[in-house]
């Protein structure tokens, strides 16, 4: 899985994860994460366009980020849901935590 950072503005990052987001990428996405609220940005938005795929793994790896983002002040958002991955987050009820926005700019509004 490759993951893309990218810094809108100050206090907000945007992760891009390209991929599946399973029990092989899942850690890579939370060491990301964490390191960007270390470095202060405690807005995270994920932009799931390209993410193909996701399992428990990786839920557990979005559920980690709204945790460490809040604990820092924060918020953790996720946009651009593709159809598989917005039907594992309705099914698990996760939309009711991790409301989908549908794009990147209403994330970060």
């Amino acid at each position: 899985m490759d993951v893309e950072v990218e810094y809108p503005h100050e206090g907000a990052v945007v992760v891009r994860p390209a991929g599946r987001l399973n029990m092989v990428a899942a850690p890579a996405l939370r060491e990301v994460v964490d390191r960007v609220v270390a470095e202060g940005r405690t807005h995270v938005v994920l932009d799931l366009g390209a993410t193909t795929f996701v399992d428990s793994s990786g839920l557990g790896a979005l559920i980690a980020g709204l945790k460490t983002a809040r604990a820092a002040g924060g918020d953790l958002r996720v946009a651009a849901v593709p159809a598989q991955v917005l039907a594992v987050l309705s099914l698990t009820n996760l939309d009711r935590v991790l409301r989908p926005y549908p794009t990147v700019a209403d994330a970060l509004a």
